[in-house]
């Protein structure tokens, strides 16, 4: 099954900016482009500011005066649905209400031929509920475009329980002759980003809620030390506390209330203070004239260690070693197994996080999990009161050595980065083992529809089979609420290259 043909007429059905968006990329693909709204004008209107961006992008010469002018002769607002017969595809961007999606693409089957593909970019419902009653429901799919769909290259093309194969396939294609990323996708609470992507942004919260670290602190070590984009918390802030949260609760109701999609206490009274972010002034942070960003916690600088002995390597964090050599600092290497871990010259130890904490041991300070410990520019270490000052002063100063800020937080279990990485792998295996995904899509999901610096597959290859799940483990031991149990998929992962018994016994 291939693409749509560049004759085939468009549709898309509602023209609020996802709508335009849609409509813009259709159009600059070539198709004749037909735009509907319920609101008398509004397709008009929409038709006029579609036509205003192709004016732009002819002056940034992304576009020629030619080419413009032909896509404006293809399009063409329609005061009714009856306009739409005779399109190929209908694509509707309409309020997230179901019953609202439902009666329009009923109104449609009364207007379209039956080979008509039927799509909606719906990004919190479910598919398969909206086409359900379809008198042809093997005709409608899921076309999830991101915000702003002329820039974003991802796509989710998602299939609803009733979706025939060959439907899916024609959407994918014609998102990639579109010029677009597609990825394949069951129909799944949340499809690929915003079920895995949940993590990063409940993480965050949740160390902020237990006082672990203020927000600006916790964006800082995402940021900084995890490669990530934005913080968590800045995020929110652009996308809009209020829908941001609603999503998390739509997955978490979808997934009947699972506490691994558990909203968050913290953003529901931001919520309900109004503080929604950039655009209410305030949200995590303050953004009215004259209001100063709060800088992230830097400790004071420290001397560093004259030496540091290295039991059993760092795993993940090897690069360290080499790193402390180059910085001067004399690395004593032990042949013995006696963990991952460094010790330092005043007797306490210095470990990567692991899902336990600090107040588990007599001397311990944990410093958490870098997407690159070389080109990571702040490190985050964690201590609990029992931690000697010296210990804590002789850790910050070999990071600081290696030319890191440091930010000092709680003792919470699993850092920032590392519970959140593992928290994305395991929800990662766990789409794949039910079929949601391939690895590769979930990996292309993450990277072009969030912006993550690496997929999820890619970092949990570059981890190490089970890091994931010895940290979710250790967590969930420490904090039984069902929200850091490792799935089955994750515990079968890491434990597959294991040696195994013959039998049970």
């Amino acid at each position: 099954m291939t693409a749509l043909d560049l004759s085939s007429p468009v549709a898309v059905v509602g023209t609020g900016t996802m709508g335009q968006g849609i409509a813009q990329v259709a159009l600059v693909a070539g198709h004749p482009v037909r735009l509907h709204d319920t609101v008398p004008g509004r397709a008009r209107e929409a038709a006029d500011a579609i036509g205003a961006r192709l004016d732009r992008l002819v002056e940034k010469g992304r576009l020629t005066a030619a080419a413009r002018d032909a896509a404006r002769g293809r399009l063409e607002p329609a005061g009714s649905l009856s306009g739409l017969a005779g399109c190929a595809l209908v694509v509707e961007a309409v309020v997230e209400r179901l019953e609202v999606k439902q009666e329009l693409f009923r109104a449609l089957e009364d207007v379209v031929d039956d080979d008509c593909l039927l799509a909606t970019n719906t990004s919190s419902l479910s598919v398969t509920a909206v086409g359900g009653a379809l008198r042809v429901p093997g005709r409608f799919v899921g076309l999830h475009f991101f915000n702003p769909a002329p820039l974003l290259p991802l796509v989710e093309v998602v299939s609803g329980f009733a979706t025939d194969v060959s439907s899916a396939t024609r959407a994918y294609e014609t998102a990639r002759a579109w010029g677009k990323t597609p990825v394949a996708c069951a129909d799944t609470p949340g499809f690929l980003v915003n079920r895995i992507a949940r993590p990063f942004y409940a993480e965050a919260f949740a160390v902020y809620e237990a006082q672990g670290a203020d927000p600006a602190t916790i964006d800082a070590v995402l940021r900084e030390s995890g490669g990530f984009r934005m913080g968590a918390f800045e995020l929110t802030d652009l996308i809009g506390q209020d829908v941001n949260e609603s999503v998390t609760r739509s997955v978490w109701r979808s997934f009947f209330r699972d506490a691994r999609f558990s909203p968050s206490l913290a953003q529901r009274r931001l919520v309900e203070s109004g503080r929604l972010g950039r655009k209410s002034g305030q949200g995590w942070y303050d953004y009215r004239d004259g209001a100063e960003r709060p800088a992230p916690h830097t400790a004071e600088p420290a001397r560093p260690p004259a030496y540091v002995v290295a039991e059993g390597g760092l795993g993940p964090a090897g690069a360290l070693l080499g790193m402390a050599r180059e910085a001067g600092i004399e690395v004593r290497e032990e042949d013995e197994d006696k963990g991952t871990r460094l010790v330092l010259p005043g007797g306490g130890q210095l470990a990567l996080a692991d899902g336990r904490t600090s107040v588990e041991f007599r001397d311990v300070v944990y410093f958490d999990l870098a997407l690159d410990y070389r080109e990571a520019t702040r490190i985050a270490l964690s201590a609990s009161q029992d931690t000697s000052p010296r210990t804590l002063a002789e850790a910050t100063g070999l990071f600081q050595a290696l030319g890191k800020k440091v930010s000092v937080i709680g003792d919470v279990p699993g850092m920032i980065v590392a519970r959140t990485v593992a928290r994305i792998i395991d929800l990662a295996h766990e789409a794949v083992a039910k079929g949601v995904a391939t690895e590769e899509d979930v990996d292309t999901a993450m990277r072009l529809g969030v912006n993550y610096p690496l997929g999820p597959f890619s970092w949990d290859r570059q981890l190490g089979r089970d890091w994931a799940y010895a940290l979710l483990d250790d967590l969930h031991l420490r904090d039984p609420c069902g929200r850091y149990a490792p799935s089955l998929a994750l515990y079968r992962h890491a434990h597959a290259a294991d040696r195994r018994e013959d039998s049970p016994s």
